[in-house]
């Protein structure tokens, strides 16, 4: 049992992309002594949990997403159900760097000792890397966490977003996009480069598959210059010039840009428009006032300014667009005005994981469960504050 991790690896190394999860149940069914296995996937939404093994099983994501596996993917620790015959169903999070893929549940014989609930723990981390590196080479993961065709341009934006959460030993990272499978040009980027995280949203404008490909050509001019070394500032005037030069100022993306010292908590920023930072400090939330630049691409040659602010250990920040703080269904005030703060202090004591989820949940609450009117966008940032101990296991 030692080195059941290492034979699961092994075989997923030996397996074809498309066959990871058969691949893991035989080698877990043989290290553990397993009686069987699933590997659920969460969807686009978070919304539920979907069984790759069996995937016509009866009503499936939402029995997981009413049960224990809910319970493990929420708070990210192992979770156990026994049955009255004596064996054990135990769930372990599918996460990889912090991205939550989904939930592995190993049913054993018995009730597991600690040691074999970390072996199947370190089992199920070695099918999350695996699972992640095999999206790119088979539909099968995808076709699993889609509950309803994607628009074009949703299939765009997904494809194109750096995944939903990140973790690292001095931040938490998360973010959410709504409505998920129609969703046009807001999005939101990010990056981890030693104690720099880039983290970008966008607000682009009109919308559908024109909407997605500019967005597309904006991120993709950010990264250029980010990845060539590229400062804020020049990441901005990037792409800025390569939307106007392309559309001729006819079109142009409302984006936030900030890049944060992981270790000092120093946040550089270019506020290029409309999406809105604010600070849950304690329990109070207060915006943070930036001052507000053209919108990338609205004129040739547009230069920006850099802005900076700090951040104490325990801060969350909200980066979020106009279609969750302008928000006016039925002719209510807009959601930003007093709503999103109150769903904002109640996340408080929630991971930034389940944050997004909770501001975005309320959002459709607000719209009386409608269909959203417009993209709405949530990012969450915690900054833990730096400590030799967490640098040391970063």
């Amino acid at each position: 049992m030692p080195d059941a991790a290492g034979q699961v690896a092994r075989a997923l190394r030996a397996a074809p992309p498309d066959q990871l999860a058969e691949a893991a149940d035989r080698a877990i069914r043989r290290t553990l002594d397993a009686s069987r296995t699933e590997v659920f996937i969460a969807d686009y939404r978070a919304s539920g949990l979907w069984p790759v093994l069996d995937p016509d099983l009866p009503d499936g994501g939402f029995l997981a997403w009413q049960g224990v596996a809910q319970r493990c993917f929420s708070s990210q620790q192992p979770a156990l159900d026994g049955g009255e015959d004596g064996r054990c169903r135990v769930y372990l999070p599918l996460s990889v760097w912090g991205e939550r893929l989904g939930v592995l549940m190993v049913e054993l014989p018995a009730a597991p000792d600690a040691a074999t609930v970390e072996t199947a723990r370190d089992v199920a981390g070695e099918l999350a890397v695996a699972l992640r590196a095999a999206d790119r080479e088979t539909d099968r993961y995808r076709r699993a966490r889609r509950r309803e065709r994607l628009s074009m341009a949703a299939e765009m934006q997904w494809d194109l977003l750096p995944g939903r959460s990140v973790t690292h030993g001095d931040f938490r990272l998360a973010g959410q996009l709504e409505p998920a499978y129609t969703v046009g040009g807001d999005h939101f980027d990010w990056s981890v480069d030693g104690d720099r995280l880039s983290v970008t949203v966008l607000n682009g404008t009109g919308s559908g598959l024109a909407a997605s490909l500019l967005t597309a050509v904006t991120v993709n001019a950010m990264r250029n210059a980010r990845r060539s070394g590229g400062s804020l500032v020049e990441q901005a005037e990037l792409a800025s010039d390569t939307i106007f030069y392309q559309n001729r100022g006819s079109r142009h993306v409302a984006t936030l840009l900030l890049e944060v010292d992981t270790r000092r908590g120093v946040v550089k920023a270019v506020d290029a428009g409309s999406p809105h930072l604010l600070r849950l400090r304690g329990g109070t939330i207060a915006p943070i006032a930036l001052e507000q630049q053209l919108p990338l691409g609205m004129f040739a040659e547009t230069r920006y300014d850099v802005q900076e602010f700090t951040v104490e250990p325990g801060d969350r920040l909200f980066v979020v667009n106009d279609g969750v703080y302008a928000a006016e269904p039925a002719g209510q005030e807009p959601y930003g005005e007093r709503a999103m703060a109150r769903s904002m202090r109640s996340t408080r004591l929630q991971p930034a994981t389940e944050a997004v989820g909770t501001v975005m949940r309320e959002l459709h609450a607000y719209h009386a469960d409608a269909d959203l009117r417009d993209d709405a966008v949530v990012v969450c940032l915690d900054w833990r504050g730096s400590s030799p101990a967490d640098n040391a296991g970063g």
